[in-house]
Parts: structure tokens; C-alpha cells; sequence
């Protein structure tokens, strides 16, 4: 039987090259894709498949926080991180999200597809420039014990708020894509901005860039 496997990636040309790959074996078959977190949320619901493979850097919601939602609405899937980033902060925090595997983009190809294989099969798989970035931090007490502790202060919803914020949304946009009170939404920003000890957006934009919630490309 095939292996369901779900595209998430911000970059229609990223996606088709994935599907070209993986639909050249026998043994997995793409059931569907999406350019955002929000869209893989509303499609896996439906969908459900064995395997999503995640970017990071997508709009609305991010990789690492859909993560979270995914596994959520579709327990039986497993996540493989498919990202640019292979720094301890995206890595410590994908993982805690759930994600079973992480491969460096530069180092896609037949490792992804062995990826697959692998986390079907109940085991992790790790790129070996992931790996070797583990290996630092568990060598460094300092950064194991605190990997930017700051963002961790931050719920799931105050995160998918601090994006929507920085990517330029107002609150009454982003009251109508939360389906909540544009009052909750200032509610939300008011105290994530007091955890962070934040008090202007362009210092709101530069924590979120920092931290990998977002980008401008």
C-alpha cells in the first residue's frame, strides 16, 4: 500500500519538483498540497495522510506552529521538516512540536524520500547537518538549557497573532481569520507584548524575525 504523503511549502515551484520526485516511487503517492499553514490545517483535516512534509517559512501560520494543529486534527500523521534553516532554534522547536524527521533543503533529494520510509516506519531521521548542529548543542549546557527561552513564554495563539501582526494584518483582519472578537485579538497582542517586555511593532518584527516566525521574501 502507498505511503499518503501531504506537500507543505510556501513555493509553487518547491512543490511541483517535490511531487516529481516522490511520484517516481512506487511505494508513495502525493494526496495533496498547500502554500500556507492555514490551508494545510483546513486540507489535512480532510485528508489526513501518513506523511506531511513541512517548510517552516510559510505565510498566515508557520510551519513549526501548524505542526502543533496538524497532529492535532490527524494524530496518525507523521511531520518531516523540509526547511532552509538548520539552526538549534528551528530544530529544538520542530521537534517539540512533534515533527519525526528534519532535512536541510540543500540536502533534499533521495534523503527526503528515505525520510519518508523511515518515519512510516516509527523511526526519526535527522539530515546529518542536523545532526551535527544536535551534537553542538548538547555540547553547549548553556544553550540546551536555554534555547531563546523568550518565545517560549508565548501560547500557540499568542504565536499565530505575533505573525499575523508582523506580516501586517490589522486586528480586524485578524479577528476574521481567527473567528474571535477583534477585542480578544488586542487582548492577545497586549499581553504577548508585555511577556516579551515589546512595546513597538518594528521591535515585534525584529523578535519574530529573529525567531524564525516569519520572513519577507
Amino acid at each position: 500500500m502507498s505511503i499518503k504523503v501531504f506537500l507543505a511549502d510556501d513555493h509553487t515551484i518547491v512543490r511541483n519538483g517535490i511531487r516529481l520526485l516522490l511520484e517516481m516511487e512506487d511505494d508513495i503517492k502525493v494526496i495533496g498540497e498547500a502554500g500556507s499553514g492555514r490551508e494545510v490545517v483546513a486540507k489535512i483535516r480532510k485528508l489526513c495522510p501518513d506523511v506531511v512534509v513541512m517548510d517552516i517559512e510559510m505565510p498566515g501560520l508557520n510551519g513549526i506552529d501548524a505542526i502543533e494543529k496538524v497532529l492535532e486534527l490527524c494524530p496518525s500523521s507523521v511531520v518531516v521538516v523540509l526547511s532552509m534553516h538548520s539552526t538549534s532554534e528551528h530544530i529544538l522547536r520542530a521537534l517539540k512540536a512533534g515533527a519525526k524527521g528534519y532535512i536541510v533543503k540543500e540536502s533534499a533529494g533521495k534523503e527526503l524520500i528515505y525520510s519518508i520510509r523511515a518515519v512510516t516506519a516509527g523511526r526519526r531521521y535527522l539530515s546529518q547537518a542536523v545532526m551535527e548542529n544536535l551534537i553542538d548543542i548538547s555540547l553547549d549546557e548553556k544553550a540546551l538549557s536555554h534555547p531563546k527561552a523568550s518565545l517560549e513564554k508565548l501560547s500557540l495563539r499568542e504565536r499565530e497573532i505575533l505573525q499575523l501582526v508582523v506580516e501586517g494584518k490589522t486586528s480586524a483582519e485578524i479577528a476574521r481569520m481567527l473567528f474571535i472578537s477583534q477585542k480578544t485579538v488586542e487582548t492577545y497582542r497586549s499581553r504577548m507584548m508585555r511577556k516579551l517586555d515589546i512595546s513597538d511593532i518594528p521591535s515585534l518584527v525584529k523578535f519574530a524575525l529573529r525567531h524564525g516566525l516569519t520572513s519577507f521574501e
